[in-house]
């Protein structure tokens, strides 16, 4: 008889006590996803660690105003002595290289009308997977069905961790927000799913037991049935037909759904508590990081034509990178709760070679109500109307630095080029303007643009909306004078830069401002063809460009656009990839 203490039950006849058990498989899961997390964290940690040495990484401040002014350089001063860019690889940039050109042909690619791509689909597979096994393992859910509502509970963390704008995983991991938000979207399927199991299971376990009775009676019951009531709630109004029709009444419910679903599911059961501290804590770190970031300003918006509005705000002189964007509101027809994505446009006044760029530019394309009652009132009002604008931001920008690679892609539809237009203007200036200061490499610049028209009769205005004295109608001609601009002050430079514009209709091209290297097609030439001279694979035809250091792609506008450019890069075999230095992308999606 053993004398080491008090005997122990074989497992067969122990009592299953949920309450110790099922909270260590919640614990599990979590342990999963953070190591997940903190993977992918150290795959980010070249990028990240170039970001703090060049001191790009994005700024939890907010924009700010210059009190010393601005007063633009030549572009002539690049010119005088280009110091050649650093030729020497990192063996940790090239095992990056090398990883990522293995990996990028299955993980890039993606289906029409999908917004995942099969890498995006394989880490929701995992989790999935990893949710499941840990709801079933050692579990006796018909006669306790407590692992699901534990598991439930453990995924509230990542569901708010991914959908906060000022994550600490958008920062770890390089990315802004809206490429994380499908995390949260997932996690928070799998919560609805988790709770639906608990519940359902409970509520068969009471009828098989003759206590249906407590389905109506019971205060534990009932607080679960309104907690469930609540998040079914916030699931049907996240539907994607609600945020496109109604996103203010989406926003609004989403919130104080939340709150009320915390309150509910602590009165339902004390063990939620330890586990929506996670979730709040990153919630009231976004808010007050939000309330650091608004700036309240005056703005001049003008209306190029009927279907682009132009927004500047002078005051604002900093903060922001290339190809991030803000939340404008604007304070209009008694829409002050309303606030909209939008990208900026142009480079700081510290960076950029645009002659007559002070502040934030904002391109508006009057696609909704907000943005043509915007318009509407821009025309009113003319280019001196003045606005009072609330700005939340930067948020989002470019995963990685287009000065780290030789050759750059920039492929935009439509409205798109908002993104694209300021990334060519910050890399210009730093090459230009800066001389190449903190090691850019870029030597080639392809801009395309897919777009309608290519341009119509001109407008009326009594002032332009970017330094010229002519103002121009058309999709085009909406960045025309910029892009124009952009292309005298490369010429003669060590950067080479080329514009391609693919329209569907050349209405009357004779309008607009010549553009230096600019070509005008009918056609919708595929990515594929657009990236292969990059990749040297038209050097028999005289078009190939010779590259070893890089090639970047960067990608905004509508879905299909979107997933052409992944399935392009994904195409680029491991051989071809390593050859050229690596191909990497960056998409912008233009939709909610």
């Amino acid at each position: 008889m053993s004398l080491n203490g008090a005997p122990v039950a074989p497992p067969e006849f122990q009592i299953y006590n949920s309450y110790v058990i099922d909270p260590q498989y919640a614990r599990y899961f979590t342990i999963a996803w953070t190591s997940t997390l903190a993977a992918f964290t150290l795959l980010n940690a070249p990028n990240l660690i170039r970001s703090v040495r060049r001191r790009r990484l994005p700024s939890y401040k907010g924009l700010w105003e210059n009190l010393h002014g601005y007063q633009p350089v030549q572009p002539s001063e690049e010119k005088q002595g280009d110091p050649p860019p650093p030729p020497r690889t990192t063996p940790l940039q090239q095992m990056h290289t090398m990883v990522a050109s293995m990996v990028q042909p299955i993980s890039l690619r993606c289906l029409p009308r999908m917004r995942v791509d099969f890498g995006q689909m394989i880490l929701l597979v995992g989790i999935t997977v990893a949710a499941i096994l840990c709801l079933t393992q050692a579990a006796q859910l018909k006669s306790n069905a407590n692992r699901a509502g534990f598991m439930a509970l453990s995924l509230l963390t990542p569901t708010f961790l991914f959908a906060s704008k000022n994550s600490p995983a958008a920062l770890l991991l390089g990315k802004g927000y809206e490429k994380l938000n499908w995390v949260h979207r997932w996690s928070g399927r799998l919560l609805f799913l988790m709770a639906t199991i608990h519940g359902s299971l409970w509520i068969n376990n009471r009828i098989r037991n003759g206590q249906d009775n407590l389905l109506r009676t019971g205060l534990k019951e009932r607080e679960g049935q309104a907690a469930y009531g609540l998040l079914c709630m916030i699931v049907l109004l996240s539907l994607r037909p609600v945020r496109v029709y109604a996103y203010q009444f989406f926003y609004a419910f989403h919130v104080l759904g939340y709150v009320a679903f915390f309150i509910m599911i602590c009165y339902h059961t004390p063990y939620a508590e330890p586990w929506i501290y996670p979730p709040i804590a990153f919630w009231g770190l976004d808010l007050l990081l939000r309330l650091v970031r608004f700036r309240i300003k005056d703005a001049y918006a003008t209306a190029v034509d009927q279907q682009m509005t132009i927004v500047r705000i002078p005051d604002i002189q900093g903060g922001w990178l290339a190809g991030q964007h803000v939340r404008l509101r604007v304070f209009f027809n008694g829409r002050p709760f309303e606030s909209h994505p939008l990208t900026i446009l142009n480079a700081d006044p510290a960076t950029t070679t645009l002659p007559a760029s002070t502040g934030i530019t904002l391109g508006v394309r009057a696609v909704g109500d907000w943005s043509r009652a915007l318009n509407r009132l821009a025309t009113d009002q003319g280019a001196d109307g003045r606005l009072t604008v609330m700005v939340d931001g930067p948020y989002g920008g470019l995963t990685f630095d287009l000065g780290d690679f030789e050759s750059v892609l920039l492929v935009a539809g439509g409205s798109g080029a908002t993104f694209t237009v300021g990334a060519l203007d910050d890399i210009v200036g730093r090459v230009v303007r800066h001389r190449r200061a903190k090691g850019e490499k870029t030597r080639v610049i392809k801009f395309v643009w897919f777009v309608r028209s290519y341009g119509t009769s001109l407008i009326g205005a009594d002032k332009p909306f970017w330094g010229n004295d002519r103002v121009y109608a058309g999709c085009i001609s909406w960045f025309a004078p910029i892009l124009a601009q952009l292309a005298e002050t490369c010429h003669g430079a060590s950067l080479s830069i080329s514009f391609h514009f693919y329209v569907t209709c050349l209405c009357n091209p004779d309008e607009l401002l010549p553009i230096r290297n600019s070509t005008i097609e009918e056609s919708k030439p595929d990515i594929e063809s657009l990236l292969a001279p990059l990749l040297g694979r038209d050097e028999e035809k005289g078009e190939g460009i010779a590259t070893l250091g890089g090639i970047a792609v960067a990608a905004s506008g509508p879905e299909s656009l979107i997933c052409q450019a992944r399935n392009a890069v994904a195409k680029v075999g491991p051989s071809a990839a390593r050859r050229v230095g690596g191909v990497q992308i960056h998409t912008e999606l233009f939709a909610l």
